[in-house]
């Protein structure tokens, strides 16, 4: 299988569903924003990466089989911060980013939460990366490779994950003595879905969890399919009546010019495409993308909502009409690109690695009724299906991750048996609809706010960052400091 019969699959797999032979966007759960490293603000805390040592752990392939093969060992990095740490004598406490489905590398920089906060903990930073992401690559193998090879990728879910982080955390404390230091694990979207899990399946090694922008709900249609595009559509509308409108007009539209003689022609060059459009629906592709993603991340810095219904509203309505003031939007968006709407790309891992996890085990149901301002694409669950045992030979379990971690009736389940978990949303990002929203228990505690987006509250700290989202931060360290006290009072009474 090669890297273009690779990013065929995905092509059909992580950034559509096949509906009725059109391709639906799914979006993505990547933290990073857009040219995140351009950020002046940003350009300081990239020292902060020299602060730590990179490890590697000789990781078991299997844990959960007592085969031969099962024994094989991998080399999985982690990196490690003792700046800020009190020692072991003093039991101070271990903060642990879990990575998720990109290498770890960005998240060293980007996810600032824990090194912008390590001083008055007096914390130890570990940075995990996940299995077949980065350098943590089973058998030597290539990423291409792994992934390939369907034995090998067997090996490639969110429980193996799990039991690697447990692996990785009790090695680290045996090794320095720490018996007694508590665990906080951090981490965002999928990576927050992570924390959460680890928190619920590992109580004995973390003594809580951050989970921010954890979409725990979006399975097995605990959360409506279209409740994320609902969102995306609210977002533009409380940003611009107009604007709103103008989308909602824009798709009739464009199909219209698209059936006409020389139709894809003239849509590539009003929206100066890189390469001519092969269809219609190729842009309506690209539009639902940009707004998806636009409301996604959403941030107080930039607010590319704002940005892109600034152009579509300040747009001249008698060139080219409705698609000149769509196209207006695009460019406000992208400023001063050379082409739109189909640039070259470059293929990641993560859009290679999350199309085999969302065929395998993360089938979120995301998809599009007749409740916002795109075209009507529901999620068609036996058209997923088919497409993934078509491209990987495998069956997704949709009702998996509901069976193996939980979520249906969680406020019944978790009042008893979970504690300490924060689960922080922003209500811009339209993954919250599939997050936790209110308080389970006095220690399972959602922390959101109305203008938040996509794990902005685990990004770096920024001397301009609004009030609320300082609060929202603060209110967490709070959550923590409790919990710390809580474990501190108890090890003390263990002792006596």
């Amino acid at each position: 299988m090669t890297l273009s019969r690779l990013y065929f699959i995905i092509s059909f797999i992580l950034f559509a569903a096949s509906i009725s032979g059109h391709k639906l966007y799914t979006p993505t759960l990547s933290l990073q924003r857009k040219n995140f490293l351009q950020d002046p603000e940003r350009a300081v805390s990239a020292s902060v990466s020299n602060d730590f040592e990179t490890f590697f752990f000789n990781q078991t392939l299997d844990h959960f089989n007592y085969r031969p093969e099962s024994y094989t060992t991998f080399r999985q990095r982690y990196l490690i911060n003792s700046k800020y740490w009190g020692s072991a004598n003093s039991s101070a406490p271990i903060f642990v980013y879990l990575g998720a489905e990109a290498p770890i590398d960005g998240d060293l920089i980007g996810i600032g939460f824990l090194t912008d906060n390590a001083a008055q903990f007096e914390a130890l930073l570990v940075y995990i990366e996940h299995r077949y992401y980065g350098e943590s690559i089973p058998l030597g193998m290539s990423f291409e490779e792994a992934l390939k090879d369907a034995n090998v990728r067997g090996y490639f879910s969110s429980a193996q994950t799990l039991a690697d982080y447990a692996a990785i955390i009790l090695h680290v404390k045996q090794n320095l003595k720490a018996r007694d230091s508590p665990v906080i694990v951090v981490g965002g979207s999928y990576g927050g879905m992570l924390a959460s899990w680890f928190r619920l399946k590992y109580p004995h090694v973390t003594l809580g969890a951050l989970a921010s922008s954890a979409p725990i709900l979006y399975f097995d249609d605990i959360t409506p399919q279209d409740a994320y595009y609902w969102v995306v559509t609210k977002d533009f509308k409380e940003a611009s009546e107009t604007c709103y409108q103008a989308i909602v007009d824009s798709w009739s539209e464009i199909d219209r010019v698209a059936q006409e003689p020389k139709g894809t022609a003239n849509l590539s060059k009003m929206f100066k495409t890189c390469k001519p459009l092969k269809s219609g629906d190729e842009l309506k592709d690209y539009l639902m993308s940009l707004y998806a993603g636009a409301a996604q991340y959403d941030d107080p810095a930039r607010n590319p909502v704002t940005v892109i219904c600034n152009g579509i509203d300040g747009a001249n309505a008698t060139e080219n009409g409705v698609l000149g003031k769509i196209f207006a939007g695009v460019v406000a968006y992208h400023v001063n690109s050379p082409c739109y709407v189909n640039p070259p790309t470059n293929v990641s891992e993560t859009d290679l690695g999350w199309g085999w996890q969302s065929c395998s085990e993360m089938v979120m149901p995301i998809g599009i009724t007749n409740n916002s301002m795109f075209p009507s694409y529901p999620f068609v669950l036996s058209s997923f299906i088919d497409e993934c045992n078509s491209s990987y030979g495998v069956v997704p379990r949709p009702h998996w991750v509901t069976t193996y971690y939980g979520g249906h009736d969680i406020e019944l389940i978790l009042l008893r048996f979970g504690s300490n978990i924060i689960f922080s949303n922003g209500l811009r990002d339209p993954y919250s609809s599939g997050g936790v929203l209110k308080n389970i228990s006095d220690s399972i505690i959602a922390v959101y706010t109305e203008k938040g987006s996509h794990c902005l509250d685990i990004h770096a700290q920024k001397q301009t960052d609004p009030d609320w989202l300082v609060m929202q931060r603060k209110t967490e360290i709070e959550i923590i400091k409790g919990w710390l006290t809580t474990y501190y009072a108890d090890l003390l009474a263990f002792k006596q």
